[in-house]
């Protein structure tokens, strides 16, 4: 149980710079990043009661979902190792079979078992049906989806935002996170914060679905506002701008970012900042959801 000890809370950092200034804003990020070196940002705070709850149940093994880069197995098979229990993940892309990269290297040397699918069949995770097949071939474990993200999960996230609350001594305007799956926009809003979600997928409107229907029994969110243009051509893609823009940002605030999800956030954040999208006066903290491993090496 040690590997899940988190650092927690995370630290509030202030970021200043003159376009910062020129806008009237206060900008923080809220370093998740740090919150553990393995299960690290969002994904320990949303694997946190979906694992305790599989404890509680007695539950030996957890079977989840990701890509070939995915932080989220990256977590769970960091996680699960810690707690003793099981993984096994479903990895989009038959094609990947047989090869390797940091992050399935990790996962395999942390106990997972790897069981790579077709992108059409892993297009069926969300489907009860097939839920109830992969269920069936692989002795009944623990389902946790791809990112994570429950109504568990939602219990996690919304604990970021009452330390955020706790170290400004009020909710800020406005949180910003970078979307994949909505889990973390949809945890921040079911704590009462209004959201900036800065989907990284291509199209990724339909997320505003998707982030609703996990608010479905909550009595009071906070306002979403979903920005679907900073995907940089779709998930875990980039170009030449994003990563001058990293690089820059790490010049001038000492912070790193990865290509897939923070930098896309904080890029499309300047960007709003330069363009007057906030009144002068505005509080944003952008969460640093963590997720280092799959930094580009170039």
């Amino acid at each position: 149980m040690d590997l899940l000890s988190p650092s927690v809370p995370t630290p509030l950092e202030r970021l200043v710079n003159a376009e910062i200034e020129k806008a009237e804003v206060q900008l923080y990020i809220k370093r998740d990043d740090l919150i553990h070196p393995t299960v690290s940002g969002n994904k320990w705070r949303k694997l946190k009661y979906n694992l305790l709850d599989a404890q509680a149940r007695g539950e030996g093994t957890v079977l989840t979902f990701g890509g070939a880069y995915s932080n989220h197995l990256y977590a769970t098979a960091a996680a699960g190792n810690a707690l003793g229990l099981k993984t096994i993940g479903i990895v989009r892309g038959l094609e990947l079979e047989g090869k390797e990269n940091e992050t399935l290297r990790f996962c395999r040397q942390h106990g997972m078992q790897l069981h790579f699918v077709s992108r059409e069949e892993y297009r069926q995770r969300h489907l009860e049906a097939y839920l109830q097949e992969v269920a069936r071939r692989f002795g009944n474990p623990y389902l946790i989806p791809e990112g994570g993200t429950t109504e568990l999960a939602l219990k996690g996230v919304a604990e970021m935002v009452f330390e955020i609350e706790s170290q400004l001594g009020s909710i800020p305007d406005f949180i910003a996170t970078a979307a994949g799956t909505g889990g973390t926009a949809a945890g921040i809003l079911s704590a009462g914060a209004n959201v900036l979600a800065f989907s990284v997928l291509k199209g990724g409107d339909f997320l505003q679905e998707d982030i609703f229907r996990l608010l479905a029994k909550c009595k009071q969110p906070g306002n979403l506002t979903l920005l679907a243009d900073y995907h940089f051509g779709g998930y875990a893609k980039w170009n030449s701008e994003l990563q001058a823009f990293m690089q820059d940002f790490r010049a001038e605030f000492d912070i790193q970012l990865e290509q897939v999800y923070t930098a896309k956030m904080f890029f499309g954040l300047f960007d709003l900042i330069r363009k007057g999208f906030f009144r002068a006066g505005t509080t944003i903290v952008a969460v640093h959801t963590g997720g280092l491993q799959g930094l580009i090496k170039a």
